[in-house]
């Protein structure tokens, strides 16, 4: 089933309070190598047949307007991907 992608992280100069506490759980498990941790949001939006452009486009406007909060998030990829 093709799916469109949409990866929402938190704006890069905003605290990141879940990706801190992995960060130091991680640095406590002896992975010292790791210096930072993000995370964010993937949603995967199904269709039955691969999405148009015209698809893609609206995928992209789902993304900055109603699938990610532009003040604390930034859309980072939206992309097809069939199986």
């Amino acid at each position: 089933m093709p799916k469109i992608i949409v990866e929402v992280m938190p704006k890069a100069d905003l605290l990141d309070p879940a990706g801190k506490a992995v960060a130091n759980s991680l640095q406590r498990q002896g992975h010292s190598a790791i210096t930072n941790v993000r995370i964010g949001k993937r949603i995967e939006l199904h269709y039955e047949e691969a999405p148009t452009p015209k698809q893609i486009e609206d995928a992209k406007e789902i993304a900055a307007y109603f699938l990610s909060n532009g003040v604390i998030e930034d859309v980072v990829s939206v992309s097809v991907e069939e199986l």
